[in-house]
């Protein structure tokens, strides 16, 4: 891999500029009146697979947005890697928040990132950790070094669920056949402190509408006479956890799996300092279920949390009125062996069960997920902890994410396979907050590890 690094190092400004075009293009899959953007998008990756010497380059249509694949297959008698990612990004909402526009990236030099970061949306979910592999690509195949087979699938819809992505997959096993998934959408510790994220929490996402009266009201004619839908919606989801942070649901925790005092004494060993973390979010204490540390209510046990909540009158100035309808979203991050669909299901149950009768309540299931776990002790994963060592001068730490990635258990009841996360970004990166950025030396190290991997891979499985 020698003149892979050569080229990579002479090439890596031209890589950043080429970032910084993709980020230009807002993708956001959430919203219709960026169809046109995904679609070009998608164009554009397909241009670029192509340009790059990929063969079989193809964009595949969905019902929603389309799928870009592209393979090299050297010899069929080697292994084969399939990358995942996406090309989609979230809104980048609230706007004034930002410090540059959310479109128009721009390097700036941090505490964090003393060799630059590119603030954009979509710098690090997931364009900027995307287009690393594309990148090692083009090294590996413009140097000859390309030691295996290597397929691409990104997709255009993972914010939005991947609803889509699964009837792709379905459909095209055949297509999609390999050996291991490899997937940059995840993180590491710290710059000095490498890690692979081993397990991911999967996800039941809820929308709920409270109904009192058939209008909105006078607060004055009619307030203390009939149920104020915002209040009643407030009270319900305050019940949703108790004193010690535990969720209330009947049967929530009855298929958590429980983690070994020797499994959380080697999640513990981990750096972690509460007064920086405390530091970085501006807060003066933490909160969380009573019993475990932040690191562990964060990855390892499930939660409830309100994404968003609205009703009445929000505009400027004052408007009395007692509001028709309140809504929310709600978020439930699961553990292994939580079911999303048995999940969403106790939730529907337990919220109409404590609406007073003074109120109608409808529960509107969104996407979900099932949580994933790769073991350390496969091929995939000792390649990539090889691969990591080789660039980082030190062994990862093998860390599970709070995150959810839902289509990862898919694959694996799809496609048989197990996923490697092998992510280079960092929690500070504010990936779906306003001033998201991806550092350059986070950037380029993907770039360089991700070929290591392929050669270690390849290695370990003619062995």
């Amino acid at each position: 891999m020698e003149n892979t690094q050569k080229y990579i190092q002479n090439q890596f400004q031209n890589f950043t500029d080429q970032l910084i075009e993709l980020l230009k293009i807002p993708s956001i899959s959430a919203d219709p009146n960026y169809k046109t953007d995904v679609a070009k998008t998608a164009d554009v990756l397909a241009d670029e697979f192509t340009r790059i010497g990929m063969d079989r380059v193809k964009i595949y249509p969905t019902a929603g947005h389309p799928i870009v694949y592209a393979e090299k297959i050297i010899d069929v008698q080697l292994p084969t890697v399939l990358v995942y990612g996406h090309y989609d990004v979230q809104p980048a909402d609230p706007i004034e928040l930002w410090t540059s526009p959310a479109f128009e990236p721009v390097i700036k030099t941090t505490p964090i990132h003393p060799d630059g970061a590119i603030f954009a949306r979509g710098a690090c979910d997931d364009k900027g950790q995307m287009f690393m592999h594309v990148k090692a690509i083009e090294a590996m195949l413009v140097e000859n070094e390309l030691p295996c087979n290597v397929k691409l699938m990104i997709e255009g819809e993972e914010e939005i669920g991947s609803e889509n992505l699964a009837v792709f997959v379905k459909e095209n096993k055949e297509l999609l056949k390999a050996d291991i998934i490899l997937v940059s959408d995840t993180g590491m510790l710290a710059n000095d402190v490498p890690s692979i994220t081993t397990g991911l929490r999967g996800l039941s996402y809820v929308e709920v509408e409270v109904t009192g009266p058939n209008r909105d009201l006078h607060s004055g004619l009619y307030g203390g006479c009939v149920a104020n839908p915002i209040n009643t919606l407030t009270k319900m989801i305050a019940s949703l956890h108790d004193e010690h942070h535990h969720i209330t649901i009947p049967g929530f925790y009855d298929k958590v799996v429980e983690l070994s005092d020797e499994e959380r004494a080697e999640m513990a060993k981990a750096p972690f300092s509460i007064e920086e973390y405390q530091d970085a979010l501006q807060i003066k204490e933490v909160q969380g279920e009573k019993g475990y540390s932040t690191m562990e209510r964060g990855s390892i046990r499930p939660t409830l949390d309100v994404n968003g909540i609205w009703g009445g009158y929000i505009g400027e100035g004052a408007k009395t009125v007692i509001p028709s309808k309140a809504f929310a979203k709600i978020s439930m991050r699961l553990v292994p062996d939580q079911n999303p669909h048995e999940i969403t299901e106790l939730f529907k149950n337990h919220f109409e069960s404590i609406a007073p009768g003074s109120v109608k309540v409808t529960v509107k299931p969104h996407h979900g997920g099932e949580a994933a776990v790769t073991p350390i002790d496969t091929i995939g994963y000792q390649a990539a902890s090889m691969a990591y060592e080789k660039t980082f001068g030190k062994k990862p730490i093998p860390v599970r994410s709070g995150g959810s990635i839902p289509i990862i258990a898919m694959f694996e009841k799809e496609l048989g396979l197990k996923t490697i996360l092998m992510g280079f970004g960092l929690d500070s990166d504010a990936i779906h907050s306003p001033n998201e950025h991806f550092g350059l030396f986070n950037y380029r190290k993907g770039i360089e590890t991700i070929p290591y991997f392929y050669q270690y891979f390849t290695q370990l499985t003619k062995a």
